[in-house]
């Protein structure tokens, strides 16, 4: 009986809070928005330090979990891996990635050219592209991987049967998994998911929604956004709903629109030498300058540059945590610790730098040749999407280069919710083996509730700023989560390491 099988507080409780914050934000907008830009405020000022330490230390964490005596355990007892490496590393990376990747990726460097931090490092050109590949580099990927591997090991070699955030710290927490401190990790873990989610479109949509009423010459409205929610919503449902065929053929056929996209800025831009150049120099400027960036605080606040960024972006990521790790670990069967981290390194920095080296430095080229002034459109319209369709209009054949970069975030999306629909619904569950799949109409309430908020907060400017709010606050607690599973993790495989050794020597 699937309704005995569900867990019901995990469910309910996370979906009431979050439908009460966007009628708090609709209703009482200023004042909301007041409060929580207080709190975020403190947060980020006051404990900032605190973000850059995780985020400093989970990436440590993740190169000793893959060079050590741990990098050795295999995810689960199979001779070779469940998916090739194209298939594990496509999913991996499209999961992970929401269509913010395209967005960013065309615009990130402009965001930072007018810093006064960029100035007091030095030239433009020598900063303004290395902080995208920063931001979205190694530390990023490393929340992901060290998680990763400790959901995959509580999965495939434990084979615990709870597939929650908790499960993953009862080595630390013992008998308090199931009472009242498992029960808050795991309420607090879907609530981040869902406000996490809801907030992903408040950066991108704008952007999908232009491009298509550029194609189709439709002009721009709710309406518009609203079915593009919808189209999306209709393809991840239809591969949630024929299982992980659906999301393996998905996640694939992101890869190829993604590259194709930016093979045509690369080949068709023109600025190909300048491309390369440019990325060669700043990912050598952030190898060279990676533990300064890493642990900078600006004590003084002479420009509060970590506190709007590094440490807006380490919170961001931590939220993201709840739902793309623990899909990769469990698509990460057969895989050692190592091949994961690694190769999840791999696959998702190749993805990311190929993406901002390229959509970027093409844009940053037509600025520092004097080409077009992308800096000035973007002071007079203080309008990322519109600077960047007049970046687009500088392309030949622009109605191309936009219906590639419409289809690409269009499936970036969807396998993005297919990763969080999945695990949203295992959620659900209070018991779920590692090879059962969720009830489809569970799968099919978590894919249509987790539209239903994006589609609300299309109407209101503020909730989506609000809600992004919500999430980077809600990364606070998050962070002990994270430290507590990663420990929870060393102490599980030290104890599986003595067992293994132990049933080798009888």
């Amino acid at each position: 009986m699937l309704r005995k099988q569900l867990d019901w507080p995990i469910t309910i409780i996370p979906f009431l809070c979050v439908v009460l914050l966007c009628l708090l934000f609709l209703l009482s907008p200023e004042a909301s928005a007041n409060t929580l830009e207080s709190i975020r405020f403190f947060l980020g000022d006051t404990f900032g330090s605190y973000y850059l330490m995780i985020g400093l230390g989970v990436f440590l964490c993740s190169l000793y979990m893959a060079f050590s005596k741990y990098g050795s355990i295999r995810l689960g007892n199979t001779d070779k891996p469940l998916y090739s490496n194209f298939k594990w590393g496509s999913m991996m990376f499209t999961s992970g990635l929401a269509a913010d990747i395209l967005f960013y990726s065309l615009c990130e460097w402009i965001l930072y050219a007018s810093e006064p931090h960029i100035s007091h490092m030095g030239e433009m050109q020598d900063w303004a592209s290395v902080y995208p590949l920063f931001h979205w580099g190694p530390i990023p990927w490393s929340f992901y991987m060290t998680l990763a591997v400790a959901f995959g090991f509580m999965l495939h070699v434990r084979k615990r049967s709870k597939q929650k955030y908790s499960e993953a710290c009862r080595p630390i927490l013992g008998p308090y998994t199931d009472r009242l401190p498992g029960k808050l990790i795991d309420l607090l873990a879907i609530f981040a998911l869902l406000a996490g989610t809801a907030t992903t479109f408040s950066l991108a949509t704008p952007l999908l929604s232009m491009a298509v009423s550029r194609i189709f010459h439709i002009p721009q409205s709710n309406l518009l956004t609203i079915a593009i929610l919808l189209v999306t919503c209709i393809t991840y449902t239809a591969a949630i709903y024929f299982g992980m065929n659906g999301i393996v053929r998905l996640a694939a056929s992101c890869v190829y629109l993604f590259f194709a996209l930016l093979l045509y800025v690369f080949v068709c831009g023109g600025e190909g030498k300048y491309t390369i150049e440019t990325g060669f120099s700043a990912l050598g400027t952030l190898t060279q300058n990676f533990l300064t960036l890493a642990t900078w605080t600006d004590a003084l606040r002479t420009t509060s540059f970590p506190q709007n960024w590094t440490i807006f972006y380490w919170a961001y990521w931590m939220v993201w945590c709840v739902a793309a790790p623990f899909f990769i670990g469990s698509i990460s069967k057969g895989r050692t610790v190592r091949q994961t981290v690694l190769g999840g390194y791999f696959w998702g920095l190749a993805g990311t730098f190929t993406s901002f080296i390229v959509l970027g430095n093409y844009s940053f080229a037509l600025q520092m040749k004097g080409k077009l002034d992308i800096l000035s459109i973007y002071e007079t319209t203080g309008n990322l999407y519109e600077t960047i369709m007049r970046i687009f209009d500088t392309l030949p054949f622009a109605g191309i280069g936009l219906f590639l970069l419409a289809l690409a975030m269009i499936t970036f999306y969807a396998t993005s919710f297919d990763a969080l629909a999945v695990v949203a619904s295992f959620y659900s569950y209070k018991n779920l083996k590692a090879d059962e799949e969720p009830d489809r109409r569970v799968k099919l309430f978590w894919s249509l509730f987790l539209m239903f908020l994006p589609v609300v907060l299309i109407f209101s400017d503020s909730s989506m700023a609000n809600l992004q709010t919500v999430s980077i606050i809600a990364a606070f607690p998050i962070g002990f989560v994270i430290l507590l599973i990663i420990a929870s993790f060393f102490k599980d495989a030290s104890l599986y390491l003595k067992e293994q050794e132990t049933s080798s020597n009888h």
